[in-house]
């Protein structure tokens, strides 16, 4: 069963806690510390076997089925070896620190919620990290402490600056794995990055994370690989509009189920439908909140979809057929907003179809836009360390191919045919 060719799911075999795990990306990983497998053991983080990594990428690339359950396997395995790494070169890393950041980049993602981003402020408010915070601090008080020093990692109040940065950063084992993973499981080869020599070239300098200059080009290639990877892969047209149809079919079913016209068939998801909850209600009703956002995922989603399509209400139901049988609507894109004429000519020929059937044209005609940039100087930048010791931003190394600058697209969505 191992060896099994094209077999995508991870498999483990047991030694004790210390499993070995079979990852279609990086083969034979092996899981750090005991307490690694009794977090991934937890039912919160079983919760993300059911969170697709790219949401509705799959209507493009029907290979793109992971979850985020591979994704912080894989960035947990990229982290044990950027430790490795760092430690060969003399940086002190105490055994306490490496399980922290372990600890800290396996469950990065926790709070993401159904469908990961594309569902982020429709169900709540909420940015996913400050819930990702909220079950390390309730995981920290069952575990004893034992997330203390992790907790302070992922919120960079540890003094070691360099292992929040191998967390979130430019270029941090986050991103080397999510741009590694989708990359394998939707085909895209734009998208392939050298981690195994990027890993090799990071160094610490300063208390700062740093990229050897050796390794300067393979970071080039890491930053121009994932900005193709959001056009092509995570804000592909196609993507877009499916998100957008799923964003609008939920707005309406709260909608609905708020003038009591609509029954949701799932409680945690019916939770969220009844309240509007933003960041300051977490200190006041977190446990609730965190109770019945455990108990979401995918799935509901799905099941939700299903049984509004069988609703009387034209709008719910057309929107919701249209996503599970991938009837999309059009979308168009540009690289400048809009001409107002144009957008009222749309919403002039859907209206009048609209209106036959008693709905409003802003549920079936909706526009926005998506930004991209290669590189982010508002960021904490990526640093290079020259062998004259100097340490400086990349910004300032002379690649021709950096562009700070930001992309922006425009979109605009409607139905292909009549209502």
């Amino acid at each position: 069963m191992l060896n099994c060719p094209g077999f995508a799911s991870p498999v483990i075999i047991d030694m004790n806690k210390k499993k070995i795990i079979n990852d279609p990306v990086y083969g034979f990983i092996q899981l750090p510390y005991e307490i690694i497998y009794d977090l991934m053991e937890h039912e919160w983080f079983q919760r993300l076997r059911r969170i697709k990594q790219l949401a509705l990428t799959h209507y493009v690339y029907p290979g793109a089925l992971h979850t985020r359950f591979h994704h912080a396997l894989g960035a947990l395995h990229l982290t044990g070896r950027a430790i490795d790494v760092l430690r060969s070169k003399g940086t002190e890393i105490t055994e306490e620190e490496a399980e922290a950041v372990s600890i800290a980049i396996l469950l990065h993602d926790i709070g993401h919620g159904p469908f990961s981003h594309a569902l982020e402020h429709t169900l709540m408010n909420i940015h996913h990290e400050e819930l990702s915070l909220l079950f390390m601090e309730r995981l920290n008080q069952q575990f004893e402490g034992r997330l203390s020093v992790a907790i302070r990692i992922f919120k960079d109040e540890y003094p070691k600056k360099f292992l929040h940065q191998l967390v979130s950063g430019q270029l941090d084992m986050d991103r080397m794995d999510y741009l590694s993973r989708d990359s394998f499981f939707t085909g895209v080869s734009e998208g392939v990055i050298g981690y195994h020599r990027i890993i090799k070239m990071l160094a610490v300098k300063d208390n700062q994370l740093a990229i050897e200059e050796k390794g300067l080009y393979s970071v080039e290639k890491f930053l121009i690989a994932r900005k193709l990877m959001y056009w092509q892969v995570y804000l592909h047209k196609t993507t877009l509009v499916a998100e957008q149809m799923l964003i609008h079919a939920l707005k309406r079913a709260k909608q609905l189920s708020s003038e009591g016209k609509l029954v949701v068939p799932s409680v945690p998801l019916d939770f969220f439908f009844r309240n509007d909850f933003v960041s300051s209600d977490l200190e006041k009703n977190g446990e609730e909140i965190l109770k019945n956002y455990a108990l979401l995922d995918d799935s509901d989603i799905i099941i939700a979809l299903k049984h509004f399509a069988m609703h009387d209400d034209f709008t719910l139901s057309k929107l919701s057929e249209g996503l599970l049988y991938r009837k999309l609507f059009r979308i168009e894109l540009k690289n400048k907003p809009f001409d107002s004429d144009y957008l009222q000519e749309v919403r002039h020929k859907v209206a009048l179809d609209a209106k036959e059937k008693g709905v409003d044209v802003k549920d079936f005609v909706f526009e926005g836009k998506e930004s991209n940039s290669t590189y982010n100087l508002n960021d904490k930048e990526i640093r290079i360390l020259y062998k004259s010791g100097e340490l400086k931003p990349m910004s300032e190394a002379g690649i021709l191919n950096i562009n700070p600058r930001i992309d922006t697209k425009y979109y605009l969505c409607y139905p292909k045919s009549k209502l």
